[in-house]
């Protein structure tokens, strides 16, 4: 008998649908007669397509009917429910549209909170009101580009009206859980793997809302003042990559674009990127650098059980983050490199207090420090540019100049051992991190006129990191059984013929 109903449902249903192929295959026919214009074609046919998958989710909702299923329910854990009167709705966006959903509802009484909704657990609805297709097409289009740019086109391509608020809401919830799929995340396979595994890490500011009772920015700023606050995002990187042996003069060439990179040069393997703000837990407040360098400590137990490979971790001359280095990462079988694409700036502005701006002379003295520095002659290249001052007799800004480009080489000087990781195939230059700071946070997130709200601005670096990742799809996955499991936790009541379809 039940068959039979379910079959009355269908033929009538489908009975709906036949006016919209009708007028499909009549549109199509008289296009071709009028010689209608390919691309208008396709778009009243995806038109008619979206009127036709609307028909068709509704009609699979009908077959459900409100998942009435008798006057009490006795749950998995021995609770008895009883159906409550009147039906509940609630409202379910699609990518076909908006439906409105009447579900029959069990608890103990009218008013009190609901205990089960057998039609929820058979269709394993999201949390809120959208499907979770369209969050992910959403989201998808949201990481890339402005709400207001994502919400525009999904109504250009679905005609369904979105507003900012919902999307930043949206992002917020899809970032949830993006912690506990980076901690079960698996591993890339041993074999895919480089000889070595690389660690960096950067700041980048992001330009923060000003929260409520903060004062505006004066008209008229002095010295130092800016018109907006930033808050730094810690970006870091962890991957493995092969030896790449090199010799300075190599380098050097590479660096003032003697000649071209090499084809074959090692590539970055399973490449994992994060960007973490400051937060605030039990334990109290933290600055992003800790988020960060806890998340590279995991990432290096994972990939690297008992640290029997060898790591090395590419850094600038930040203090802040060599301390967190110090405290949290490994030193087994670790090397320290400062990236030398932060010396050679250095370089330049020891140029300029000898040499004019963009003279050969200029690119001749950098050239030649630098090649130094990679053969290893870090301490002579610092004695003789202090020596250089004192026969100049430098004074005033030159003198200080120059007194803080060799403060800084010297004090990383334990980090600058170039000829040492050249020799050995190690990476000495982060374009790795440099990248991860442009692709999680500038190209998103430093557009004009952007501020973000802290858990926004976390929010959108978790889920972007995730898209960066290439872990998109794996993410989707992921969340949604995880939501699945926590908001449906009696779907064995609803299995198969135990729920009661449409009569």
């Amino acid at each position: 008998m039940k068959m039979i109903q379910e079959k009355d449902v269908f033929e009538g249903t489908n009975a709906e649908l036949a006016p919209i192929l009708g007028e499909l295959d009549q549109f199509i026919h008289q296009a071709a007669h009028e010689g209608t214009a390919l691309h208008e074609v396709e778009l009243a046919v995806w038109r008619m397509v979206l009127k036709l998958g609307r028909q068709v989710l509704g009609q699979f909702l009908a077959l459900h009917g409100p998942g009435d299923m008798g006057d009490t329910v006795t749950l998995p854990d021995g609770q008895v429910c009883r159906r409550l009167e009147g039906i509940h709705q609630r409202s379910y966006v699609s990518i076909f549209g908006e439906f409105l959903l009447e579900r029959t509802v069990y608890g103990s009484r009218e008013g009190q909170k609901i205990d089960w909704v057998p039609l929820d657990d058979r269709l394993q609805l999201p949390a809120g009101k959208f499907s979770y297709v369209l969050q992910d097409w959403d989201q998808a289009l949201c990481v890339e580009e402005a709400f207001s740019q994502a919400e525009r086109t999904v109504q250009r391509i679905l005609g369904l009206k979105q507003s900012v608020d919902s999307l930043e809401r949206m992002n917020v919830q899809m970032a949830k859980q993006v912690s506990n799929f980076r901690a079960e995340r698996a591993l890339p396979p041993a074999e895919e793997e480089g000889e070595l595994l690389v660690t960096s890490a950067d700041g980048k500011g992001i330009v923060m809302r000003r929260e409520e009772g903060e004062k505006a920015p004066p008209a008229h700023r002095t010295k130092g003042e800016k018109t907006s606050r930033k808050q730094m995002a810690i970006v870091g990187a962890v991957y493995t990559v092969d030896r790449y042996v090199r010799t300075p003069e190599e380098v050097v060439a590479a660096l003032f674009r003697e000649k071209r990179t090499e084809t074959d040069r090692p590539k970055p393997c399973h490449k994992q990127t994060i960007a973490s703000l400051a937060y605030t837990d039990e334990e109290g407040t933290h600055s992003g650098i800790k988020g960060t360098y806890t998340w590279l400590l995991d990432e290096l137990w994972a990939r690297n059980r008992m640290f029997v490979k060898e790591m090395v971790h590419l850094c600038d001359g930040q203090d802040a983050l060599w301390e967190a280095r110090d405290t949290l990462l490994p030193h087994r079988n670790s090397t320290d490199i400062l990236d030398i694409l932060h010396v050679t700036p250095r370089l330049w502005q020891a140029a300029h207090v000898f040499h004019c701006e963009g003279s050969s002379a200029a690119t001749a003295f950098v050239r030649q420090r630098t090649l130094s520095i990679l053969q290893g002659k870090v301490a002579l290249v610092i004695r003789g540019l202090r020596q250089m001052g004192t026969k100049h007799g430098l004074t005033g800004s030159k003198k200080a100049n120059l007194s803080k480009v060799c403060s800084y080489l010297e004090n990383n000087q334990h980090r600058m051992r170039y000829d040492e990781y050249l020799a050995k195939g190690y990476p000495i230059a982060s374009g790795v991190i440099e990248g991860a700071c442009r692709h999680v946070v500038k190209d998103r997130m430093e557009r004009a006129g952007m501020h973000w709200t802290r858990d926004g601005a976390q929010a959108m670096l978790d889920v972007r990191s995730i898209h960066v990742n290439g872990d998109w799809e794996a993410y989707q996955n992921y969340r949604i059984q995880r939501e699945t499991g926590q908001l449906h936790p009696y779907l064995s009541l609803v299995e198969g013929d135990n729920f009661q379809m449409a009569a």
